[in-house]
């Protein structure tokens, strides 16, 4: 296979994961209907660094030494799965006045893009795709490694953005009209909550079966 060629077979298996509904789309969605779209945005920014740093530590061994020790894996899926629910149960106990907009600490834009950062660290789908996906992109030839891994990344980053952007952009959008509607906005922010919840408990399943 070209060089070209697996770059695009990369980009379509990349858009295809990304575009599947989970945990980073929940999170820049709630950020934007909740706080806007600069949240929104502070949010995809967030999830984009988070990439990076999947992508860094992944060239330090870090994704290798949680295969090599699964425990640390496990430990790292209970931790996500337990801070994914604590942000779900935190738009559950929402009240009305907090649902149409958070509140200005809570959603500027150096907290959300930390949530967002912090949420994509401990994501385990993402150090599964860096054991299981992303090596087999890797090509030996005269380019080297490093290099390839910083071009894959990019293309990681920038469908991240292209993805998750246009849903900040219209999540915000969406904001202004849920703003009118207490009631709308209480909704949302509980099915949000739902949501990020059941992410969680899916998330610590997948640990259990992984432990029998």
């Amino acid at each position: 296979m070209s060089a070209h060629a697996n770059l695009w077979l990369y980009f379509v298996v990349v858009f295809g994961i990304i575009a599947l509904p989970g945990l980073d789309m929940a999170f820049v969605m709630g950020s934007a209907v909740l706080g806007g779209r600069r949240a929104g945005l502070a949010a995809v920014a967030g999830i984009v660094c988070g990439g990076f740093c999947h992508l860094a530590m992944s060239a330090l061994g870090v994704a290798t030494l949680l295969r090599l020790w699964p425990f640390l894996f496990h430990a790292m899926l209970a931790a996500g799965a337990v801070y994914t629910a604590w942000i779900g149960w935190s738009c559950l106990r929402s009240s009305s006045t907090f649902a149409q907009r958070l509140p200005s600490g809570a959603c500027s834009t150096g907290a959300t893009l930390r949530r967002a950062l912090v949420t994509s660290l401990l994501n385990p789908k993402a150090y599964l795709f860096m054991l299981a996906i992303f090596p087999q992109f890797l090509r030996p030839g005269p380019e080297p490694l490093w290099a390839q891994a910083a071009l894959l990344g990019a293309i990681t980053a920038l469908t991240q953005a292209g993805i998750y952007g246009a849903l900040a952009w219209l999540g915000g959008g969406a904001g202004s009209w849920v703003e009118q509607r207490p009631g709308a906005a209480t909704l949302l922010a509980r099915a949000m909550g739902v949501l990020l919840i059941l992410v969680a408990a899916l998330s610590a399943a997948q640990g259990v079966r992984s432990l029998l």
